[in-house]
């Protein structure tokens, strides 16, 4: 697995503009839209969970986990800025995610932050 595979996060010049900041530099907000969140939930497949199992007794990262995990965090970011973008904002403020167990059968990710009218200074 490559560096871009472990890895996530907007290009160099998105139409939404993501930030964990409470303010976006270089920009003022000129309304606040409200709340929007992106929300995936993804099982793990038996292999990586036998792979893991094995894994777990000696040691060492969970690469088939790491990978699933990073690709359901892109898609509820993916998911966040779809919605962001639907309801008129160009800036999402205060982005985290929320990582929780799914009924012990999956990985619940939930990225989520508030929207916003943001406009250059």
């Amino acid at each position: 697995m490559g560096i871009e595979d472990y890895g996530g996060g907007q290009g160099p010049e998105p139409d939404v503009l993501v930030v964990t900041t409470n303010d976006a530099p270089g920009f003022r907000v000129e309304q606040v839209i409200g709340e929007v969140f992106g929300l995936t939930v993804r099982s793990r497949h038996l292999g990586s969970q036998i792979g893991a199992g094995l894994k777990s007794m000696i040691g060492g990262e969970l690469k088939g986990l790491t990978k699933t995990l990073v690709e359901t965090r892109n898609q509820a970011m993916e998911r966040l800025v779809e919605q962001a973008r639907a309801r008129g904002a160009n800036g999402v403020l205060m982005f985290r995610f929320d990582v929780t167990e799914a009924a012990e059968v999956g990985t619940e990710v939930c990225a989520y932050g508030t929207a916003v009218v943001l406009v250059r200074e």
